[in-house]
C-alpha cells in the first residue's frame, strides 16, 4: 500500500491539486526506478484512509496514518478511528537503511508487543508489515522486462530484486508502471522459487503536489476468498512530527499533527 505509494500503502489521497506537465518517460529502467523510489521520500504527510476487508471476516476500518519517509528511513504509524471497539489500535512501524524492519502494536487497553514476523497481516488486512514500508523500487536490481496493457494504458512491467545486503521476504516484485504518468497500475510480489504471493492492482489515481498517485487499491494474497480495499480520502504535506510521535509511548496517543491546516 507506502507502499503502493505500498507504502504505502501509505500514499493514498483524493487531493485534486492542480498538475505541473509530466516529465518524459524514464529511457531506462535504473532511472525509472529512481523516480519511482523518489516519490515515495517525500518526507512527513498525514493520511486518512478507508479499509475494507472483504472474505470470511468482513470489517471496514477508518484509519489515520503518519509517516516520515525519506532516502534512509521510513517511519510510520497506523491507527484506528472507527469502529469504536478498535479506537485506538495502533501499529508503528520502522526501516532503517538496509536493516530488516520493525514494529510494535499497541492493543487495547494498554497493550504494546513487538511484531514477530513481518510477514503477518496489517490488521487483518490483505497487506503485510513489511508491504507499508518496503520501497523495492529502490532495490539495486532493477529490469523492464516487457511490456501490458493495464485498464487500456500501455505498462512497462518493471522487475525488481533485492541485491545483496538488501533484506526482503520477496524473491522478485514485478510492477506495471503508466510511463507518462510514472504510477503502477499493478503490483505483483513473489517468492523466491516464483510464488505469487500477493497483488496489487490500482483503481483510481489522482494528482497530488504536481504529481500522480495512486488513491484506490485493491489488493489479495494467500488468503483464498479475501481482498482488501484501501480508499484515501485525503493526504496532507504540510506537517510536522516528532520523534515521541514514532515511539511505543506516541503510538498511545491519537493526536493529530502538527500542520498549518486540517
Amino acid at each position: 500500500m507506502n507502499t503502493l505509494r505500498l507504502t504505502a500503502i501509505t500514499t493514498l489521497a483524493l487531493a485534486f491539486t492542480s498538475l505541473a506537465a509530466d516529465p518524459a518517460p524514464p529511457a531506462t529502467a535504473t532511472e525509472l526506478a529512481a523516480r519511482l523510489a523518489a516519490l515515495q521520500q517525500d518526507g512527513a504527510s498525514y493520511v486518512r484512509l478507508k479499509m475494507e476487508i472483504k472474505g470470511a471476516a468482513k470489517e471496514t476500518l477508518q484509519l489515520q496514518i503518519k509517516q516520515r519517509r525519506t532516502a534512509g528511513a521510513t517511519e510510520v504509524v497506523y491507527q484506528v478511528l472507527f469502529p469504536k471497539e478498535r479506537k485506538g489500535e495502533s501499529v508503528l512501524l520502522r526501516k532503517i537503511g538496509n536493516r530488516p524492519a520493525s514494529g510494535s502494536v499497541f492493543v487495547l487497553p494498554n497493550t504494546v508487543r513487538a511484531i514477530d514476523d513481518m510477514k503477518d497481516a496489517l490488521l487483518g488486512s490483505d497487506l503485510s508489515y513489511e508491504d507499508i514500508v518496503d520501497n523495492f523500487f529502490a532495490w539495486d536490481q532493477q529490469v523492464i522486462v516487457g511490456t501490458e496493457d493495464v485498464d487500456g494504458v500501455n505498462c512497462q512491467i518493471l522487475e525488481s530484486k533485492p541485491g545483496k545486503g538488501e533484506r526482503s521476504t520477496y524473491g522478485s516484485v514485478r510492477s506495471w508502471i503508466d510511463p507518462r504518468r510514472t504510477v503502477p497500475l499493478r503490483v505483483e510480489k513473489y517468492s523466491g522459487s516464483g510464488q505469487l504471493l500477493r497483488r496489487i492492482d490500482t483503481t483510481r489515481v489522482v494528482a497530488d503536489a504536481g504529481h500522480h498517485i495512486p488513491a484506490n487499491l485493491a489488493a489479495r494474497g494467500a488468503r483464498p476468498g479475501s481482498s482488501t480495499e484501501l480508499d484515501g480520502s485525503r493526504i496532507r504535506h504540510d506537517v510536522s512530527y516528532t520523534d515521541a510521535d514514532f515511539s511505543t509511548g506516541g503510538i498511545k496517543q491519537m493526536t493529530s499533527p502538527r500542520g498549518s491546516s486540517e
